[in-house]
């Protein structure tokens, strides 16, 4: 028996709950994971969305022990006058999900892991065989210099280029810090399995707030590649607030500047596609001191309004 279900709930049967599948059916595995790539929290909405339309459940937990920095990312913890009350104890599961028209896939959430990023892909790729996974697609979102007024801007990226299935505005070679994303990518690639990703760009002005447009974006990708069925009103309602209150906030803060150039930015650059550098006229685009400038209290009281956003 391979080492990961010792780590079953205790109950848990072997692949049990998805006994049901049809033959020759495989299903998705989405992976998004709080920390480096979790902009605007767009990876961690859209994972809360799916699983507020349906639970699943857990079909393996992973010994956060062995993977999680609990004095770098202390986790919250209840003091109750004279004792402690609650311990909010962070947790790393996969879960078994089935999308609305019944479909199978599992999804991957909780902390980018901190520690052993070898032992924590080798693991995964234990769970991808056990469970005949076809695509392993992972979620991320990163702040850039894109308006809140545009459609999102997805970045596409695969373990094999034959597996990318749309055209990136932004096509630069550059040197990034790595992730828990870009380390399953590889890895996954070299055994043999294909692993895609899709990466949000949220605007820069609100990466630090709950940004639902990013989030839509996200499963509208999975949905498109997987023929998963995903009902996203809920999430597009919570969009379509965020973006009035953003629009409020740029007014009363006199940004509307700022975001003028940023649309001019992102037209240009949408309409045509060129090769890197992003911009065609750099000296467009505001530097991240105009941002912070213009932007300083809007982001205060958003901060204030929306506890808990992500890295």
């Amino acid at each position: 028996m391979r080492r990961f279900f010792a780590r079953l709930r205790p109950g848990r049967s072997e692949a049990g709950v998805f006994d049901q599948i049809p033959d020759g059916v495989r299903p998705s595995l989405l992976f998004a994971f709080d920390g480096f790539l979790n902009a605007g929290s767009a990876p961690r909405l859209a994972v809360e969305h799916l699983q507020s339309r349906d639970e699943g459940e857990v079909v393996h937990e992973f010994d956060l022990d062995d993977y999680f920095d609990y004095r770098a990312r202390r986790p919250p913890m209840v003091f109750d006058r004279d004792r402690y009350a609650e311990y909010d104890r962070p947790s790393l599961e996969l879960r078994a999900h089935h999308d609305d028209n019944g479909a199978p896939y599992l999804v991957l959430s909780g902390p980018e892991p901190d520690f052993r990023w070898e032992q924590f892909a080798e693991e995964v790729h234990e769970i991808v065989e056990e469970y005949g996974v076809e695509l392993v697609i992972g979620l991320g979102a990163v702040p850039m210099g894109v308006p809140h007024t545009r459609p999102s801007v997805i970045t596409n990226h695969a373990s094999r280029r034959e597996l990318l299935d749309r055209k990136n505005l932004f096509r630069a070679q550059v040197v990034v810090p790595a992730s828990i994303h870009s380390v399953l990518e590889i890895r996954l690639g070299e055994w043999g399995h294909d692993s895609v990703g899709y990466v949000a760009h949220v605007p820069q002005y609100v990466a630090q707030v709950e940004y639902p447009s990013a989030s839509v974006a996200l499963l509208e990708a999975v949905a498109g590649r997987t023929g998963l069925h995903f009902d996203l009103e809920e999430l597009r309602l919570q969009q379509a607030e965020t973006v009035a209150d953003i629009h409020k906030q740029v007014e009363e803060q006199d940004g509307g500047d700022v975001l003028a150039n940023l649309e001019r930015q992102y037209d240009q650059m949408t309409r045509s596609a060129v090769e890197p550098p992003l911009v065609a006229d750099e000296s467009e685009l505001p530097t991240g001191d105009e941002i912070g400038s213009q932007f300083e209290e809007f982001l205060a009281q958003l901060d204030r309004k929306e506890p808990g956003a992500g890295e």
